[in-house]
């Protein structure tokens, strides 16, 4: 069978066979989950300095002893951050939301040669932990690392009473595979880490996808910065892996004032300030024939010097090379995946920020920034302003970016947000593979326990919809009689509105102006004719004074008895307290 075929059917079947066991997995309840994760963690850890070993001999890029360290952090680190993370079943729950974890399914995992088996064993823990199947696509350079660190977890995971079949890396390497793997339709979410066409790739798939790119990490050192400290920090960030990161410091921004100190706390810790003829030479092989050299990823400085054509000692950590300009034309300010600082010069913070803004959007934005400064103003300022998720301060902007010295989540695959073209600013963890369940209790309801609309009138007999046949309204209640001919009106008015002025005054309500009740004493106003007046009724309320709703010109059915006239055995007052709605539904009624 062709190359390119029998590695999508590897696909086809891995997801096939993930697919099912995801289904198992899913109905796994939180100790269950808890204890899988942990073999696995277990079982990384054991074996990290030899995936590191084999990571190193066989992509040829980085430090050994530093592969080990992000196997331990990918493994034990993430763990520890991970203790009492609820993932199943319902998470939260107050008296009126519940909140329930529901795996998102498969994950189709992109895995970088620079850092394969690190986000092989990170990204094989957060599919267990957030109770998801996993299939990862390696870089063909890492492929047989990637496939070892997948299956020592995923036999630790089975040997705890996982399903078979939750975790599958391809052996078989191809476009096509990745292709298919990504676009299957057993894939529920995309999770690739590596370079911009591969995190483009990911997206163009319609599926859900978290993708990760390059980071171009600039670091500003203040003139307020402990330099001594900030020296050591760039420079264990720079020699890390040899700069594989890519939240690795790529280049420096110093304050004026502290250029020279700052370039001599360098060479105190390891750094190898380029000449001028030396920082040519260097330029020169980052992008021959206007093409990136591959060859200088992941390498010494010792090796890179050689490339270039000068040397250095064994004990340099980072090629120094002071340039002016960012972009295109300056070969020395785009991320190389190597231990090569660019070195520039900014008079103040002010234009400081000004080049780090340069640096980021030059491959770079949203990813990571690195600040050296004590001055609260500063640190505010960057914090406000900068397009970077991660803005790391006083510290390794390499490894605090991922967690390893700071309190974010410990994480290989960093979003950069929307301006960096994700989905997500986060460090990413379970949770991202979790779609949250919300089970909502009324807690602001429209009818009581009886059917009726709290805060209205009685409800309405129902009227049929216009053009709709239905059944025919009722007739409109009888007209109330006519009093005696001959007889007195009331001395102040019905009945009906001494009520309504009693259940007034007994809820607390403010008395009627303009011809209710007077302000002052409570008893009606006098109208000019020398009858108690009533509030004019415009179909609009008047605030503070105007307590009814207008008249619709539409009463509800009634079947009370009706008054004739003066009733001096008429109801007594209500001596509960009554809302406006209740009262003005009391009225109603009482004059149907």
């Amino acid at each position: 069978m062709d190359s390119d075929l029998a590695s999508i059917q590897d696909a086809r079947d891995a997801l096939t066979a993930a697919h099912a066991a995801q289904k198992r997995y899913a109905t796994f309840p939180q100790e269950h989950v808890d204890r899988i994760v942990a073999a696995m963690v277990e079982a990384g850890a054991n074996a990290a300095e030899r995936l590191g070993q084999m990571a190193c001999d066989e992509t040829g890029f980085g430090r050994p002893e530093s592969k080990t360290q992000k196997n331990l952090f990918a493994t034990r680190t993430l763990a520890a951050r991970m203790e009492g993370m609820k993932t199943a079943g319902i998470i939260r729950k107050t008296a009126t939301v519940w909140e329930v974890a529901t795996p998102m399914g498969v994950v189709a995992a992109l895995v970088p040669s620079t850092n394969p088996t690190a986000t092989a064993l990170y990204k094989s823990i957060l599919a267990a932990k957030a109770r998801c199947a996993i299939v990862m696509s390696p870089h063909p350079r890492a492929a047989n690392c990637t496939a070892e660190a997948v299956r020592i977890v995923a036999e630790a995971a089975v040997a705890a009473g996982a399903p078979e079949g939750l975790f599958h890396c391809l052996t078989r390497v191809t476009l096509a595979a990745t292709d298919a793997l990504m676009e299957h339709p057993l894939t529920s979410v995309i999770l690739a880490t590596g370079g911009g066409p591969m995190v483009r790739a990911a997206y163009s798939k319609g599926k859900p996808a978290y993708g990760v790119g390059s980071g171009n990490v600039p670091v500003y050192v203040d003139r307020s910065a402990n330099l001594a400290k900030a020296a050591a920090d760039i420079l264990a960030g720079t020699s890390f892996d040899w700069g594989t990161l890519c939240s690795t410091e790529r280049s420096v921004v110093a304050d004026a004032p502290v250029k020279s100190k700052l370039l001599d706390a360098l060479r105190a810790h390891g750094g190898h300030v380029c000449s001028p003829d030396e920082t040519a030479k260097l330029r020169a092989i980052i992008k021959p024939q206007g093409v990136f050299n591959t060859d200088i990823v992941g390498q010494s400085p010792r090796r890179i010097a050689e490339m270039a054509g000068f040397s250095v000692p064994e004990t340099a950590q980072a090629l120094i090379a002071e340039v002016d300009t960012v972009g295109p034309a300056e070969p020395l300010s785009m991320e190389t995946l190597s231990p090569i600082l660019s070195f520039y010069t900014a008079d103040g913070w002010e234009a400081g920020c000004e080049r780090c803004l340069e640096i980021l959007h030059f491959g770079g934005v949203g990813h990571t920034l690195a600040l050296h400064a004590t001055a609260e103003r500063v640190i505010e300022q960057f914090a406000l302003y900068k397009p970077a998720m991660r803005i790391v301060v006083n510290t390794v902007a390499a490894l605090g970016s991922v967690g390893m010295t700071t309190d974010l989540f410990p994480a290989m695959t960093l979003g950069p947000g929307a301006v960096g073209g994700s989905i997500t600013s986060d460090n990413v963890g379970p949770m991202h593979l979790v779609d949250v369940k919300r089970i909502a209790f009324e807690a602001h309801p429209l009818h009581d326990a009886a059917g009726e609309r709290l805060g209205a009138a009685p409800r309405a007999a129902s009227r049929p919809n216009p053009g709709r046949p239905g059944p025919a309204a009722p007739s409109p209640p009888p007209a109330p009689p006519t009093p005696a001919r001959g007889a007195a009106p009331p001395a102040s008015g019905s009945w009906m509105e001494r009520i309504e002025e009693r259940l007034l005054a007994r809820a607390g309500n403010r008395a009627f102006e303009d011809g209710a009740l007077h302000p002052a004493t409570g008893n009606a106003a006098a109208h000019p004719s020398g009858t108690p007046a009533r509030a004019a009724n415009t179909g609009t309320r008047t605030p503070d004074t105007e307590m009814r709703r207008p008249d619709t010109g539409t009463r509800a059915p009634d079947t009370a008895p009706r008054a004739s006239g003066p009733d001096p055995d008429a109801p007594a007052p209500v001596s509960l307290a009554l809302s406006e709605a209740e009262i003005a539904a009391l009225v109603r009624r009482f004059r149907a």
